[in-house]
């Protein structure tokens, strides 16, 4: 037993500073890593996004239908910003071929297998991602950005009625996203 004057074992000053730092790492290969595990999702995920199609689904002309922002096809994005980017991304999609009113213009099962596939990588990217709100700062920040172009595809949504033209524009936009996405892992593996 100790005496109760003993001088108690101290911390060096630097150690809350070890500690996030070494937090951080973990963060950062957790991310990699859950790339490196399993490279084929986006292609994985594209191919359930062609399955979801109708077979007789026709290319439509609509009004002034969303495009994905240019702007997010060119940034320059450390590792831990494009994991909170491709999150984001991966969020959106999720809420928006979630709805019910995908059902009835796409086949069910490889959208549930789609929308499974979502959820699972959302869920790891939650898992190994800081809190984003202080990794961009600025007028350009991606996910207000993301945010605002799915925005855009919901109102484009509501405005052509959920028709199934409208939800195959959408689909062609999901594939892009997917496309994206691709780009935004190889950023990650940095």
């Amino acid at each position: 037993m100790a005496a109760p004057n003993a001088p108690q074992p101290r911390l060096p000053h630097a150690a809350p500073a070890l500690l996030l730092l070494l937090t951080a790492l973990a963060t950062t290969l957790a991310c990699q890593q859950l790339w490196t595990h399993d490279d084929t999702f986006p292609g994985d995920a594209l191919r359930l996004l062609q399955d979801v199609a109708p077979s007789h689904a026709q290319p439509c002309h609509l009004q002034e239908p969303p495009f994905f922002p240019d702007t997010l096809l060119h940034n320059n994005l450390r590792p831990h910003q494009a994991a909170a980017t491709a999150l984001r991304i991966l969020q959106n999609l999720f809420h928006t071929l979630g709805t019910n009113s995908t059902r009835q213009h796409w086949h069910s099962q490889p959208r549930n297998d789609l929308l499974n596939k979502l959820q699972h990588y959302i869920h790891h990217l939650e898992q190994c991602l800081p809190d984003n709100a202080t990794l961009f700062k600025g007028p350009r920040n991606p996910l207000l950005t993301i945010n605002k172009y799915f925005r855009d595809i919901q109102l484009f949504l509501h405005a052509h009625n959920h028709s199934a033209c409208a939800w195959e524009h959408v689909r062609l936009e999901a594939r892009t996203s997917l496309q994206h996405l691709h780009n935004l892992t190889r950023t990650m593996r940095r």
